[in-house]
């Protein structure tokens, strides 16, 4: 199933339920260069065969300026030109240093993705935000651009750790909270275990939640307004992720709680428990004890601080996600007093 989504000055084309063979059908296999992990190279190596690859080393330590040159060093040694085609198949890590490489590599490459975890099918590898660590501040470096088609290809699934399931839904109950109230009752009667036995399940669930995304970065995608919805358990996640070296998913599901524990101070949000219990029923994280002012000394570097306000997602409800400018000294008070 093919859907093109425009956005303001690009447009990219989804391949639901597709399959990575598809992919000398929507650019020339020559052309062609696949960057992925060695992990999924290892798994999947069949797919790749008569395929340019380049395998790079797996995780978050690894998407830093050190791996972009590397890269660039391969594509030049390759002789990838403009018409070279960048296909970053892996999860969020892939995802980011494919899009970031494919727009600072002779000023710009297409490029597309295949994501091979849930985080990457429905977070990750949408909205065109790609970019790379640097020292302990998360995509500080990077740039908006989308890529010109994604494709899903749901048995890459198979080799995924059980804890990249459970990272993945962390996205999924965020985007519940912040936007669908009818996905957030959904995922209460089901449970990880459901949807992996059950493709067409996963699958729409999967293709429900990239179109919640894509619709509100079409709505936004420079990130003015609407589109800071996302990083709802962000804020708190990114600087607990960096800090205390946790997955994603586990940071941001430690982030929504606390979240919602704010939102009760300054919207009156009344839901605290049940988005508790959905965490902890998709097996996440969700109270913590970390060093308050170690953790807000990290947040102050977060790209949604405007001066002296940070822009912080809280819940009115279940389904309905809010900004607010939080000034700084009251966000230390009450991260001080979680």
């Amino acid at each position: 199933m093919e859907k093109i989504i425009k956005f303001s000055n690009a447009a990219t084309h989804f391949y639901f339920d597709s399959s990575i063979k598809q992919l000398s059908k929507i650019a020339d296999k020559k052309s062609l260069v696949i960057i992925t992990d060695e992990n999924i190279f290892k798994a999947h190596t069949a797919k790749f065969k008569g395929c340019n690859v380049i395998a790079l080393k797996p995780g978050e330590a690894y998407k830093v300026q050190a791996t972009v040159d590397e890269v660039i060093d391969t594509l030049i040694k390759m002789e990838a030109d403009r018409k070279t085609v960048l296909v970053g198949v892996g999860g969020g890590v892939i995802t980011d240093l494919t899009g970031y490489i494919a727009s600072v590599y002779m000023r710009g490459l297409r490029f597309g993705f295949v994501p091979t975890s849930i985080l990457a099918l429905v977070d990750a590898s949408i909205g065109g935000k790609n970019g790379i660590d640097v020292d302990r501040y998360k995509n500080l470096v990077g740039v908006i651009r989308q890529p010109s088609f994604i494709l899903h290809d749901i048995s890459l699934l198979q080799s995924l750790p059980q804890s990249e399931w459970e990272n993945g839904f962390a996205e999924i109950i965020k985007h519940a909270c912040i936007k669908d109230a009818a996905m957030f009752r959904q995922l209460q009667k089901e449970s990880i275990t459901s949807y992996q036995e059950d493709s067409r399940k996963l699958s729409d669930l999967i293709r429900r939640n990239a179109l919640i995304k894509t619709r509100v970065v079409q709505k936004d995608e420079f990130e003015k307004g609407e589109r800071r919805l996302l990083n709802l358990g962000h804020t708190l996640g990114h600087a607990l992720e960096k800090e205390y070296e946790l997955m994603h998913g586990q940071a941001v599901a430690i982030g929504t709680t606390y979240a919602c524990h704010i939102s009760e101070k300054i919207t009156g949000f009344a839901q605290t428990e049940d988005v508790v219990a959905l965490l902890e029923q998709y097996h996440l994280p969700t109270y913590a004890s970390f060093n308050k002012q170690k953790v807000f000394n990290s947040l102050k570097m977060d790209k949604k601080r405007e001066q002296k306000e940070m822009n912080f997602v809280l819940l009115d409800k279940i389904g309905k996600g809010v900004v607010k400018a939080i000034p700084m000294k009251q966000l230390e008070k009450i991260i001080s007093r979680l």
